[in-house]
């Protein structure tokens, strides 16, 4: 956020901004309002209204938190749509009798359904730096929408907005690799979200001959990426994290040796475009550039988290929505079986146990079946209940496999009990799929995964 914050005020003069203080008290904020209004009205023109719009977004960069909630609050409160003039205009439709007649009062309810506020983000979309500042103009109201749901309005037309200057047509898909700008490594370094890269030996492995990362690039911000995702290539479809990070050379693949491409990073570089669809045409357009560079390549998957697993196990034992079979409660508690609720309890709710402590192999076919009951049958509505299965699904992938112990660490714990999942994309079934699952909530597996359904004896076989 901080970086766009500069860039604007690189773009304009310091006598540009408003003299006014950083929390916005009201005198100051009727002043910024006036000249709003001037701004949407556009009182002189043009090139008038743009040197005003220009002012106006070097005064909110002047703003603390404070002051520019209330710059957000007077958008939501003064800037809206005019709901009398909006009637006006729907009965004009209604009243329309000829075609020509129907059309201008279309044209019209169109205009009078437009936010007076969108004509200042425009604006600002349309100065020098104004994208950037755009971006940067959401995430800080982001922070405020939980404490001010009344500016869920502003960040809607906020993201309508952005969704049509970032549309994907006007990305650049692009590989980044050793020889990228260092100002593109730098940020790389930045933004990993998923698994942070620990040093610049690091990046270098994560760049190395076995090894892809894309990134979509817009062109008002060329050594900035929107979203990458990271690749190993890899034979047969990874089932750990330690060997996907792994990036040693001397346990690596030559491409032209590779079967699978496994998405194993997927980082979304800015909160001002959540919600923008970039993620699917992504790992899409990444999957048919790999298909026409590496056509030995049959396979294309992730190796993911499962990051709400945990958190809704803790809260479906607290409300008894977790039950345990007979034959699972002897596994698991052989001597005292009556406990086993409260042993699997505690071994949800504590700390990582050792690889080799009895409790977790005992556990192991139980937790599965959870794991599985819980993204194939918990829903947010249709949808599937965790984040990550609804992104893939949403896109179009199957779910191809449950991996225990795939991520022992605090953080694999802390999100699934150090499961991952292996999300596959099969680019023929890829339409097919996201159809039946957009429309009906359909989700697609393998055979593997729903016999983990199945109940466990006690030996730990379905």
């Amino acid at each position: 956020m901080v970086r766009y914050v500069r860039r604007w005020r690189m773009a304009t003069d310091s006598d540009d901004a408003l003299t006014v203080e950083a929390d916005l008290p009201d005198a100051d904020a009727r002043r910024l309002q006036r000249l709003i209004d001037e701004c949407v009205e556009d009182r002189g023109g043009e090139m008038a209204a743009r040197t005003k719009a220009r002012t106006i977004g070097a005064t909110f960069s002047k703003l603390d938190t404070v002051g520019r909630r209330r710059f957000f609050e007077i958008l939501a409160e003064f800037y809206g749509g005019d709901d009398e003039e909006v009637d006006t205009a729907i009965d004009a439709v209604i009243r329309a009798r000829k075609p020509e007649d129907r059309r201008a009062a279309e044209s019209d309810l169109r205009s009078a359904l437009e936010p007076r506020r969108e004509r200042l983000l425009r604006r600002f979309a349309g100065l020098d730096g104004g994208l950037p500042f755009l971006v940067t103009l959401r995430e800080d109201l982001r922070t405020h929408l939980a404490s001010h749901p009344k500016l869920a309005a502003v960040d809607a037309d906020l993201k309508r907005i952005l969704e049509s200057w970032f549309d994907v047509a006007l990305l650049r898909l692009e590989r980044l690799t050793w020889d990228s700008s260092a100002a593109l490594l730098e940020r790389l370094i930045d933004y990993e979200a998923v698994h942070a890269i620990e040093s610049w030996d690091d990046l270098k492995g994560r760049l190395g001959p076995d090894r892809r990362c894309y990134a979509f690039l817009h062109p008002s911000m060329p050594d900035d990426p929107l979203i990458f995702v990271e690749i190993a290539l890899t034979e047969g479809i990874a089932a750990t994290l330690g060997s996907v990070l792994d990036h040693r050379s001397e346990n690596g693949v030559a491409p032209e040796s590779a079967d699978t491409a496994i998405f194993y990073s997927i980082s979304n570089c800015h909160d001002g475009l959540a919600g923008v669809r970039l993620g699917d045409f992504l790992i899409k357009s990444v999957a048919e550039r790999l298909s026409d560079e590496l056509p030995n390549l049959r396979q294309f998957a992730t190796l993911s988290p499962l990051p709400g697993f945990r958190r809704w196990l803790q809260q479906a034992i607290v409300v008894g929505d977790v039950v345990l079979t007979d034959a699972e409660a002897a596994r698991l508690k052989p001597d005292e079986p009556e406990r086993a609720d409260s042993t699997f309890a505690a071994l949800v709710n504590g700390a990582m146990p050792a690889p080799d402590d009895p409790l977790l192999e005992r556990a192991r076919p139980i937790l599965l079946r959870l794991a599985a009951d819980y993204l194939l049958n918990r829903r947010r509505r249709t949808w599937a209940l965790d984040p990550v299965a609804h992104f893939h699904l949403s896109n179009g992938a199957i779910i191809e496999r449950l991996n225990w112990w795939a991520n022992p660490s605090a953080a694999g714990w802390e999100r699934g009990l150090g499961m991952m999942v292996n999300y596959c994309y099969r680019l023929k079934h890829i339409e097919r799929n996201h159809d039946g699952y957009m429309g009906s909530g359909e989700i697609t597996s393998t055979d593997a995964v729903r016999k983990l359904l199945a109940p466990v004896g006690p030996d730990g076989e379905r």
